[in-house]
């Protein structure tokens, strides 16, 4: 790596995942790499750009108003490329998708369609909970519900409709009961789910036109939805999760449905992403085959 456009890439890179090692993974590196690189960069410019400890990186003041300086400039320089790479027909280079990891799923086999199509694309598909700044980290498209997509983006209706299931396994309510409406969810007993940003998820019911929220006050708090399914499927407790994510254990018997007739269908994914003039090749290659359809398994709506 050299002090020119990679080396630049690689400063951002950490300054906006606030980890070496996370950047390095971005950029597709070693960590040893990457030291060096930043190493050489910083002796170059007589300044230190990161404050590092073993636990944490930082940017220093210098380093802060280098990444101000420089972060138009590289973004002026990725739209250049971009806009020769769109008079490619055929389409090639990197595309980068952040999607939650139901959504990833969703996704997953258009993905799979797109890169047999074109051999010269890569794919980076990324899962995480949290709701990010897509174009402030580097990412091509985003894929979240419908109702979480920012304003200022561009959307396409992806997949069916999603719903909610409220599951418990037949021993817990052999041992409980059957609640039969929300008000009859014993709240102590139902598994509290925290959110990406640190929030306590509500349940949110619905049926004739009327709404209804609980607040979940069990003894277990988790923030990811496979260990919630192990803990109901343990006997641990009433679960509140996405229909897709229990839909075999409800088939198989292993957890049965409550309140079904409160969990009506929400708007499911979109595709989002932000307006540009000189779209690549490769991406607009793949919003066609989003638009069209294409992939088993996947259902679009535009």
């Amino acid at each position: 790596m050299d002090h020119g456009l990679k080396g630049l890439e690689a400063v951002l890179a950490i300054a906006r995942r606030g980890s070496f090692r996370a950047a390095a993974l971005d950029l597709g590196m070693s960590n040893t790499a990457l030291s060096h690189a930043i190493a050489r960069l910083e002796a170059t410019l007589g300044v230190r750009l990161f404050n590092r400890t073993t636990r944490s990186v930082s940017l220093s003041d210098a380093g802060r108003a280098f990444v101000d300086r420089i972060a138009p400039a590289v973004a002026e320089i990725r739209g250049a490329m971009e806009t020769v790479r769109s008079q490619r027909r055929t389409p090639s280079g990197l595309l980068r998708i952040n999607a939650s990891v139901q959504a990833g799923r969703e996704i997953a086999p258009l993905v799979l369609t797109f890169l047999r199509r074109y051999p010269d694309m890569q794919v980076d598909l990324v899962t995480e909970g949290r709701l990010i700044d897509i174009v402030a980290e580097g990412f091509d498209l985003g894929i979240r519900p419908a109702d979480l997509v920012p304003r200022d983006m561009i959307a396409l209706p992806l997949g069916q409709p999603q719903r909610y299931a409220v599951v418990a396994s037949p021993g817990w309510l052999a041992q409980h009961g059957t609640p039969l409406t929300p008000a009859d969810l014993p709240l102590r007993d139902c598994i509290r789910v925290r959110l990406p940003n640190g929030a306590l998820f509500r349940w949110s019911f619905q049926r004739d036109g009327d709404a209804v929220q609980i607040e979940a006050q069990g003894r277990l708090t988790l923030d990811e939805a496979a260990i919630a399914r192990t803990a109901v499927l343990c006997g641990a407790g009433i679960g509140f999760f996405m229909e897709q994510d229990v839909a075999d254990d409800i088939a198989a018997g292993r957890l049965l449905r409550l309140l079904d007739d409160w969990t009506p269908p929400r708007p499911g994914f979109s595709l989002y992403y932000p307006g540009r003039r000189n779209p690549s090749a490769g991406f607009k290659a793949f919003l066609a085959m989003v638009k069209e359809g294409a992939g088993p398994g996947v259902a679009i709506t535009v």
